[in-house]
């Protein structure tokens, strides 16, 4: 049996059980098939103690130093972020955490294969640190903003390239994200796609008439899953709503942008049908889908974004923009629709063209099974085998280095 030690900061804990939970719901997957076992080093950021002017960070301090949740143990060292110059250093501060956490898993008799990492920039790069100290193998997943946004910064794109080069293999979510791996440097031989699934099981169509009862929706219907920032354009959908006269708009997440959001619905004159539902549990969420009649998704860029599928499994259509990643999941009407371009009056005609002719619940259902764990845990499975053929070499090189 191969064992992992998963290293993220994005991973939830009993302080904020949704953080990252698409890293969780992967790696529950991967040790449900019987081939892998792991433990989990999941930093958070060091603060002395709750306290307002840290704002929502003040969270980090409640968050127990190791916790077990879905029967994974998970340790939480703290890592020092620095104000301004954060981006380039939090690398050293993670890998510093990183490695002294491994090191005591493997005095306590964990000793692990593989270095499982998500994100590559900062946790890939401090990942790959972490790997050449302690002789092990890294395997980085690419998951999104960490390729199409981050390398924009020059420093940050040299140490992608630098991990990208020193790790064992590389997953990406999407083929759009290899490609742009590709396009910065990275050995395009060394990159597997592996998309992410859907629990199926979790994610399925709610009894809708119980569903819409309970969150009193009574009209046609839209959600709009996902943070409160500006890049998930949830100001479009709101700016959509004057051309959709009897649309009502139901908004799950948190985030900076709350308040600029609840403003601009006054100012447009659509409060009365605009709901922010705050953080939802996956339970609630799946409510939701089951309830609305399509889910709305404008970000100005996405890797493989796990709502889109999470609301075809409960039977509900998507508009998306017309992002790489998110053309790979929305390939059939059955899915939904992909919007001409990232505009709020898009918006308004791809809603009034899905309502008119919309699929049936049960066929986005069904398109939505495709997209099950299993080709992708398979997958995983191999990769972490081929990435194991290479510890005797690193330990070697680590020890030389010592």
């Amino acid at each position: 049996m191969i064992k992992l030690l998963t290293f993220t900061t994005l991973y939830p804990n009993s302080v904020n059980p949704a953080h990252g939970i698409f890293v969780e719901t992967r790696l529950r997957h991967l040790v449900a098939s019987g081939e892998v076992q792991s433990k989990v080093i999941a930093p958070v950021p060091w603060f002395p103690s709750k306290h307002p002017l840290f704002g929502e960070y003040a969270a980090f301090s409640a968050v127990p130093r190791v916790e077990v949740l879905n029967g994974i143990e998970i340790r939480h060292p703290r890592y020092l972020v620095l104000p301004k110059i954060g981006m380039t250093v939090t690398p050293f501060t993670l890998a510093r955490a990183g490695i002294a956490a491994a090191r005591k898993l493997i005095a306590e008799g964990y000793d692990f294969d593989v270095i499982d990492a998500h994100y590559f920039y900062p946790d890939g790069v401090a990942a790959v640190m972490m790997g050449k100290a302690l002789g092990k193998p890294v395997v980085v997943t690419a998951r999104g903003t960490d390729i199409n946004l981050i390398p924009r910064y020059a420093l940050p794109r040299r140490m992608i390239l630098w991990a990208a080069e020193h790790c064992a293999e590389i997953i990406t979510v999407c083929a759009a994200l290899k490609d742009e791996l590709v396009a910065l440097g990275a050995d395009g031989a060394k990159i597997t796609v592996l998309r992410n699934g859907v629990d199926l099981k979790l994610f399925r169509p709610e009894d809708r008439g119980q569903a819409r009862a309970a969150l009193n929706i009574t009209r046609y219907s839209l959600a709009a899953v996902g943070r409160l920032v500006e890049a998930k354009g949830h100001d479009l959908i709101i700016r959509a709503l004057p051309q959709l006269q009897d649309v009502e708009l139901l908004i799950a997440g948190t985030g900076p942008c709350a308040q600029a959001l609840r403003e601009l619905t006054v100012s447009l004159g659509v409060a009365d049908r605009v709901r922010f539902l705050g953080r939802l549990s996956q339970g609630e969420l799946r409510t939701l889908y089951s309830a609305v009649d399509a889910l709305v998704l404008a970000s100005v860029r996405e890797g493989w974004p796990n709502v889109l599928l999470e609301a075809m499994a409960c039977g509900t259509p998507v508009i998306t923009t017309r992002l790489a990643g998110c053309a790979e999941v929305v390939t059939d009407r059955a899915a939904g629709v992909l919007m001409r371009e990232r505009s709020s009056s898009a918006i308004a005609e791809h809603v009034t063209e899905l309502r008119r002719d919309a699929p049936d619940r049960a066929e986005t259902r069904r398109y939505a099974e495709r997209f099950s764990w299993d080709d992708s845990t398979v997958g995983q499975v191999d990769l972490f085998k081929r990435a194991c053929s290479t510890t005797g070499e690193l330990r070697a090189a680590a020890l030389r280095s010592t």
